[in-house]
């Protein structure tokens, strides 16, 4: 489908307030838990988002030693968040950007020997974190559905009837339309669901009213990075853990969109997430990995094209510079958002059970694996709290259910899989062929 201009613009803002909220909930919490000031919390949110756009920029375009080249979209990583303010914590802020900057330092210089580890992510592994990663944002939709956890009136009726209306304009949309209007049925469900509220007396102006017109981008605006030895060491974890959900993100893509990924493809989107977190650290924004809330949207949609995320980014780095715009999308009300979120978290889901059905399923090992996977990655997101009693170290592999289904995947394949069996050269190139 050859796109306009207005199309593909209308595209790009689309994939833009898919992840707006996950982009700007880190900057919320970690500045709230830092004790920032209003002044300080609006330079946190709009530098997150100038970054953001700037990160997705550097993965979608595919240069020589950087970018991906697949329409993959950059936000904050979720896994940071604990880490992120116990070093503030201890160290204060500045330790927070001496760890990231030397975690995107780390992350550039083993990006090769990590793309070379890619036979250890067949389908049963790639497969089983895209579930994961789908399953466990579910229940996150239907927070949000309900007004957002801890909100006053979660589980309103008001909000409930937001939130499902916004659901089924877009499943309607899906059902009797085609081409463009169902590319952009999130959208237009958004915008829908948006003036709804807006009848009904639920979406505060003040936010856009209060915004200014322009915001200048400073670098080390909460001052010059500082490096302490156990946050430098604790960010390297988390950037690790990044890079393995980003895996499981680049192979969802790059199956949407039909691409065979090298070994050098992905070296090139692992060192585009180190730049990221270079970027992220001197702007004194967040670490950043590839967002799956837009892998689901673009499985929606249908449309592939790396020009729509090129959009995408040259939008968040205008939100990021002119705040004033960057408010009208937070309006939106939470519980428009969740029911939008529940068709795209779920069609991450489906793309993982997609990808799934290319694995060998009558190996019992393989099925094992898959159940152990989600079961250990959903069990974790219902109880997150299981393993409260672990030094934190080891809480950043187990306190998120992402990470531990998918270093759960990883073991069991290699254990199941890799060790104590001897492979040809030719079983070898078989084996990575499939993961693509």
């Amino acid at each position: 489908m050859k796109l306009s201009f207005f199309q593909t613009a209308s595209l790009g803002i689309q994939h833009v307030l898919a992840m707006y909220a996950g982009a700007v909930i880190i900057p919320l919490i970690v500045g709230g838990a830092m004790g920032l000031t209003a002044e300080q919390l609006t330079y946190l949110v709009s530098i997150d988002l100038f970054t953001c756009g700037l990160a997705t920029f550097l993965q979608v375009w595919k240069g020589r030693f950087i970018g991906i080249g697949l329409p993959v979209v950059l936000g904050c990583t979720f896994t940071a968040i604990g880490p992120m303010i116990a070093i503030g914590g201890s160290y204060g802020i500045s330790a927070i950007y001496g760890a990231t900057l030397a975690a995107g330092v780390f992350v550039l210089l083993i990006s090769t020997v990590f793309s070379q580890l890619v036979r250890f992510f067949p389908p049963v592994v790639t497969g089983s974190v895209v579930t994961v990663i789908g399953l466990t944002l579910v229940p996150e939709a239907l927070k949000n559905l309900g007004g957002g956890a801890g909100s006053p009136d979660f589980g309103s009726m008001s909000n409930i009837f937001l939130g499902f209306i916004t659901l089924l304009i877009i499943i309607a949309l899906f059902r009797f339309f085609k081409g463009f209007v169902r590319a952009v049925a999130v959208l237009i469900g958004l915008l829908a669901g948006t003036a709804i509220a807006a009848f009904m007396g639920k979406i505060d102006f003040s936010p856009v009213q209060e915004a200014s017109y322009f915001h200048m981008v400073q670098p080390f605006y909460f001052g010059m990075p500082t490096f302490e030895w156990s946050a430098i060491i604790t960010m390297i974890l988390v950037a690790v853990v990044s890079l393995v959900e980003s895996t499981g993100v680049y192979f969802a893509v790059s199956d949407i969109c039909d691409k065979k990924l090298e070994k050098k493809d992905l070296a090139k989107g692992y060192r585009a997430e180190g730049l990221a977190y270079a970027l992220g650290a001197v702007f004194n924004a967040f670490p950043y990995t590839a967002f799956s809330q837009n892998v689901g949207l673009m499985q929606m949609s249908g449309v592939k094209s790396r020009a729509v995320i090129f959009y995408a980014a040259v939008f968040l780095m205008l939100l990021g510079l002119v705040p004033k715009i960057g408010a009208f999308t937070t309006i939106i009300p939470t519980s428009v958002l969740g029911g939008a979120m529940i068709a795209m978290f779920g069609m991450v889901v489906a793309q993982g059970i997609k990808m799934l059905s290319r694995a060998d399923m009558a190996s019992q090992e393989n099925l094992l694996i898959i159940a152990c996977s989600v079961g250990m990655g959903l069990g974790v997101t219902v109880v997150p709290d299981l393993f409260a009693s672990l030094p934190s170290g080891l809480q950043i592999l187990t306190s998120n259910g992402i990470v531990a289904g998918s270093m759960t995947a990883i073991i069991l394949n290699i254990v199941f899989n890799e060790i104590g069996r001897k492979k040809s050269s030719t079983a070898v190139e078989l084996a990575e062929q499939k993961v693509s």
